[in-house]
């Protein structure tokens, strides 16, 4: 079981909008000792998002969707997941008085009446595939779902991110920090990746477990010193005993094939 991320909209495609939930998601995970395994962009297209939400429900993984669950024409996401899933859509009844709620909320001392017929639009916010389960919302209380691993939030960072918290600590307390996991990298110069392509595919091989990761820079001036010589990130990340060995064999390779190294603290953007 991985964690995936589907991040639906046609304005983060076209350049509207900036996402932001993939860096944070990436944040959330990480410090619970968990990691992303995969994410996604798709539009606002139907065909598209209902084959993406039905790789999603087959993975097996646990997957986080944001974005298109509201109720204007360009929201598709609860239909695609229906869709997807095989199943009706239907009115959810804890939503449903959740969302009533806060149209009392929003009304102040106002009269409000349900019967209105934007207030009866604003329940198709509710409206899940059958069996859904909802994801509280603290910042509306309009509601988010889950159908199994697979679970839907809004497109906006302040609901999005606290729902995706309580997913994480709420279903998956039991998996925080479950597996050791390290990543340790060194700054290299003066070898180019095909010099150091069979040393990375070796350690690959002798170390069960352990990614090499090679992320090559032209340099960087405006990042200091250190940065400016064109370099690779390289790297290995892991379970802490087999990471550490396969990093000291790293260190030596790149050493005997006459490589200079600076160790970079982990997290480090590089």
């Amino acid at each position: 079981m991985g964690f995936g991320m589907v991040i639906i909209g046609d304005e983060i495609l076209s350049g509207r909008r900036t996402d932001k939930h993939l860096p944070k998601v990436i944040e959330l995970l990480s410090a619970r000792g968990l990691a992303l395994d995969w994410a996604e962009y798709i539009g606002d297209d139907r065909e598209r998002i209902t084959a993406t939400l039905k790789r999603s429900f087959a993975s097996g993984d646990i997957v986080f969707s944001t974005g298109g669950i509201g109720a204007t024409p360009d929201d598709h996401t609860r239909q695609c997941a229906a869709a997807a899933l095989g199943v009706p859509l239907e009115l959810h009844q804890e939503a449903a008085e959740l969302i009533r709620a806060r149209i009392r909320e929003t009304a102040g001392d106002k009269p409000v009446d349900l019967e209105l017929p934007e207030n009866l639009h604003r329940l198709n916010m509710g409206t899940f595939p059958k069996g859904a389960s909802i994801i509280p919302n603290s910042y509306n209380r309009i509601p988010g779902f889950s159908v199994g691993n697979v679970h839907f939030v809004p497109g906006f960072p302040v609901m999005a991110w606290p729902m995706i918290e309580w997913v994480l600590d709420t279903k998956y307390a039991h998996l925080h920090h479950a597996t050791p996991y390290v990543e340790r990298s060194v700054l290299v110069f003066g070898l180019p990746e095909s010099r150091i392509t069979p040393l990375m595919e070796a350690i690959e091989r002798d170390f069960t477990g352990v990614r090499v990761f090679s992320l090559p820079s032209v340099g960087d001036a405006a990042r200091g010193p250190v940065f400016e010589r064109a370099h690779i990130d390289l790297g290995v990340k892991g379970e802490p005993e087999a990471a550490n060995a396969a990093f000291a064999r790293l260190r030596e390779g790149v050493a005997a094939l006459g490589g200079e190294m600076v160790e970079v603290e982990p997290g480090t953007a590089v």
